[in-house]
């Protein structure tokens, strides 16, 4: 066990300890990126929405052609055992399906009698610290140069860690990725941006990995009557946007206050959190409370 990985993990139907789990060098997970990964937020020991990850889950396995090992009753059995076993009430647990180790390297898919390699462990959830949220954080721009299937959640991500390192060497906490001038998502999150009392979000297309916390946010906005429009986001809007957010189940919503070097916003709140934001995260906040943490 490791501050960051519970004991024990499980690899291949079997439970245990991190220092004894090993895959072959020949696995085309580590050969290739050649597999599909999922992370399932857990409050309270009760995981949110695993139904719906484990859907995202097979979908990407189907949108790469690779047999999910287990039934969704089978992968419910591993997380909630790595739940268990886990000393934190809020974690994260990360799963993921290879294509499997063949006798040899070779870009074809190995024949059907090679089985895929399933792995998952349990990690804490740490969210935001207050003193960070309180102040936004900073982000850079980005060419989104990454592939035409973003709305896969693979374990091929160099294209989105490079991004994300342009972001840290910057000194920033994430990178927004522009594509045809038009904005798509985070390095590592969704992005909304507020223009005018009007929240934006970018919709659901190939180019866009379609988050868990991105549709609590529209759930949220729509219950609470919050404007909203769902369409592309031009850079320019981006850019003389009120408001711009990061979310993921870790930042949940977070402002990004400066951009390129720039203050987002105007008046009294450029360069800090703006109201609508403050309202979302608020609202997510009594979210968690009454259902995330309510299984």
């Amino acid at each position: 066990m490791t501050p960051y990985v519970a004991d024990p993990v499980y690899l291949n139907g079997r439970f245990l300890p991190l220092a004894e789990a090993g895959i072959s060098p020949l696995d085309r997970g580590f050969l290739y990126g050649d597999g599909a990964y999922e992370l399932v937020p857990v409050y309270s020991r009760r995981p949110f929405r695993l139904a719906e990850h484990l859907t995202r889950l097979q979908a990407t396995l189907d949108g790469i052609r690779l047999a999910n090992p287990l039934e969704a009753s089978g992968w419910a059995t591993v997380v909630e055992r790595l739940i268990a076993e886990a000393p934190w009430d809020d974690q994260s647990i990360y799963l993921q399906v290879t294509r499997g180790a063949d006798n040899k390297r070779d870009h074809a898919f190995p024949p059907a009698s090679v089985p895929p390699t399933a792995f998952a462990f349990s990690s804490p959830l740490v969210t935001t610290p207050t003193e960070i949220r309180a102040k936004g954080v900073a982000a850079i721009t980005v060419a989104d140069d990454r592939w035409a299937h973003c709305d896969l959640k693979v374990v091929s991500l160099l294209a989105n860690i490079l991004a994300r390192q342009q972001a840290v060497d910057a000194g920033c906490a994430e990178a927004l990725l522009i594509r045809d001038g038009q904005l798509k998502e985070g390095a590592a999150s969704n992005i909304f941006v507020v223009k005018d009392g009007v929240l934006l979000a970018p919709p659901k297309t190939s180019f866009m990995l379609p988050g868990i916390t991105y549709d609590i946010v529209l759930e949220l906005a729509t219950c609470h009557g919050q404007p909203l429009e769902i369409r592309e986001i031009q850079e320019d809007e981006l850019r003389t946007a009120d408001e711009v957010w990061m979310t993921s189940s870790t930042k949940e919503v977070l402002a990004i206050t400066t951009l390129d070097g720039r203050p987002v916003g105007n008046g009294a709140t450029a360069g800090k959190p703006g109201p609508l934001g403050e309202r979302m995260w608020q609202w997510y906040q009594d979210f968690k409370q009454s259902v995330m943490r309510k299984g």
